[in-house]
C-alpha cells in the first residue's frame, strides 16, 4: 500500500509518473479531474473511441484546452501536455507511457489491452473489473512474468476492501467476512435499462441533464456489478464465496459484527472467510438505519481471550459472543482516488490489490425466457444478469462467464432464471480472450476433461 512516505517520494521525484488512460467515461473523468492538480502525475495520452468525448471529459473536469492539443505522445511528453486519440494501441505502444489505466469497462477489450500493455512492458491498473473477473488471475501472472505490476484500482470498492482485509490480517485477526454495501431487492435481478431509473427514483429531467449510462447503472442495480466486484475480492484476498451466491442481507454499519458472521455465532453466513454484500433496504423496501450503501467493510475475529477483552474495554461493537468485530469505511471516492494506485506502483512497485487465486466467478443467468437465435446483450442489459459462484462450480457446470455474454447467439431456448452454458451459445473459439478464458478454466477442469 502507498503510505505517506511513498507519496512524498513520488511528489519529489525528478520524473513524473507518465500515465496513459484508456476510456474517458465517468471513472476516467473522475481520475482526470484529480490528475489535473496532482503534480507528479503526467497524463501523457487519453484514448477513447470518440476523441470528441475525450476532449469533452477534459474540458468538463477543468482542463484548459491548451493542455490537450499535443500532436503525438512524444510531443505531449516533451511539453508536459496530453495527447488525445481514438486508438488505444497507440497509447499502449507509446514509449513515453509507463502506466496504463484500463477504464473502458468492456471485459473483452480490457483483457486485450492488458495483454498488449504487459507485453509492451507497461504497468497496468485494471479499473475494468469486468476484465479482471473474466481472466484476471492469468493477467496478473502474465504481468509478474514480464516484471511489471498488474493492479486493482484504488478508490473502487474491491481495492478498498482488500486494504481492510490486509489491515486486519496484519494485526493478527482472522477474516470472517468482507464486502460492500448496495441498494438491493430481489426483484432488481430482472431490471432492464428501461426500468432502472424508476428503481433509482431518477426523473427523466435528471437523467437528461446528467452523465448517466443506463446499462452501467442497471448493472449495479441487478446485482451483476456486485457479483463481479466480490469475485475480484475473493480472488485477490483469498476468500471464499457463499455457497448459494450473494444473499444481500439487510444490515447497517452498527450491526455488521453481529450480522456478518457465521450462523454458529448468530450471524447469517454459511461459514467464515467469505465475501458478501449488505443491502441498504429491508426486503419490504424500507431503509436500513445507518446503511452502508456507499461503503466497504470487513468483519474479523479475535483469537484470544485477551484480545476479546480489549474489544470490550475499548467499546468495540461485537457479535453477542464478543469475538467478532468490524471495520468499515462509509464512502468510496471511486476515480477521485485512483492516483493512489499510480503512486503505489511508481513509488513502491506494489499493486493496490491483485488476483492471486481463482476462487470466485460470475456466470450469466437469464432474466426472462430467452429464445434460440436471440443475441445476448451482456452486463446491465435486458437478457442476463451475473451471479457469483465458486470458480470450481462454474467450470463444472460449463457456465458462460458474464464477461463473454454479449454479442453471442443462443443455440436453444433457455427459461428465466437459468445459468447459460457454453453449450447454449455460439462462440468464436479462435478469439484471443476466449482462448485465455479456456486456459483459465482448464486449471479447474476435471482431469478427464483437460487438454492433453
Amino acid at each position: 500500500m502507498c503510505d505517506e512516505r511513498g507519496w512524498w517520494r513520488l511528489m519529489n521525484t525528478d520524473r513524473a509518473a507518465r500515465v496513459g488512460v484508456l476510456g474517458a467515461g465517468k471513472f476516467g473523468s473522475m481520475f482526470l479531474a484529480q490528475a489535473a492538480t496532482t503534480r507528479p502525475i503526467h497524463v501523457v495520452a487519453v484514448a477513447d473511441l470518440s476523441a470528441a468525448r475525450a476532449a469533452s471529459a477534459l474540458r468538463r473536469t477543468g482542463w484548459p484546452e491548451d493542455r490537450y492539443r499535443a500532436a503525438s505522445p512524444s510531443e505531449a511528453a516533451r511539453l508536459g501536455t496530453t495527447y488525445l486519440t481514438p486508438d488505444a494501441a497507440e497509447v499502449i505502444d507509446a514509449p513515453e507511457v509507463d502506466v496504463i489505466l484500463e477504464v473502458t469497462g468492456d471485459p473483452v477489450a480490457g483483457a486485450r489491452h492488458a495483454v498488449r500493455a504487459i507485453e509492451a512492458g507497461k504497468h497496468i491498473v485494471m479499473v475494468n473489473v469486468e476484465a479482471d473477473c473474466l481472466v484476471g488471475p492469468l493477467l496478473a501472472e502474465h504481468a509478474r512474468a514480464h516484471g511489471v505490476v498488474y493492479s486493482l484500482a484504488y478508490g473502487d470498492q474491491p481495492a478498498l476492501i482488500c486494504e481492510l482485509v490486509d489491515r486486519v490480517r496484519a494485526s493478527g485477526f482472522g477474516v470472517v467476512a468482507a464486502g460492500k454495501g448496495t441498494k438491493y431487492l430481489p426483484e432488481y435481478h430482472r431490471s432492464t435499462p428501461d426500468t432502472v431509473w424508476e428503481h433509482y427514483g431518477f426523473s427523466p429531467e435528471r437523467v437528461a441533464a446528467g452523465d448517466y449510462n443506463a446499462r452501467m447503472f442497471n448493472s449495479f442495480l441487478d446485482g451483476t456489478k456486485s457479483a463481479i466486484e466480490m469475485a475480484a475480492v475473493a480472488n485477490a484476498a483469498g476468500l471464499g464465496v457463499p455457497a448459494d451466491g450473494l444473499a444481500f442481507p439487510p444490515c447497517g454499519a452498527d450491526r455488521l459484527a453481529a450480522t456478518m458472521c457465521d450462523t454458529a455465532r448468530g450471524g447469517v453466513l454459511d461459514r467464515a472467510g467469505v465475501v458478501e454484500v449488505v443491502s441498504s433496504l429491508h426486503r419490504d423496501g424500507t431503509p436500513v438505519p445507518n446503511d452502508l450503501r456507499w461503503g466497504v467493510y470487513v468483519t474479523f475475529e479475535a483469537h484470544s481471550d485477551y484480545a476479546r477483552a480489549c474489544f470490550d474495554e475499548y467499546g468495540v461493537p461485537t457479535d453477542p459472543g464478543g469475538s467478532v468485530a468490524a471495520l468499515y469505511r462509509p464512502y468510496h471516492l471511486i476515480g477521485l482516488e485512483l492516483g493512489v494506485s499510480v503512486a503505489s506502483i511508481v513509488a513502491h512497485g506494489e499493486p493496490t490489490g491483485e488476483p492471486r487465486d481463482w476462487a470466485g466467478d460470475v456466470v450469466a443467468v437469464t432474466k426472462r425466457d430467452a429464445r434460440a437465435g436471440e443475441e445476448l446483450d451482456g452486463e446491465g442489459g435486458y437478457l442476463v444478469h451475473g451471479r457469483l459462484v465458486a470458480a470450481a462450480d462454474s467450470v463444472a457446470a460449463r457456465a458462460l462467464p458474464i464477461g463473454l455474454a454479449r454479442g453471442v447467439r443462443l443455440r436453444a431456448d433457455i427459461p428465466a432464471g437459468q445459468v447459460v452454458s457454453w453449450d447454449d451459445v455460439e462462440v468464436d473459439d479462435t478469439d484471443e480472450v476466449v482462448r485465455l478464458r479456456r486456459r483459465l478454466e482448464q486449471r479447474l477442469a476435471p482431469a478427464e476433461g483437460r487438454a492433453s
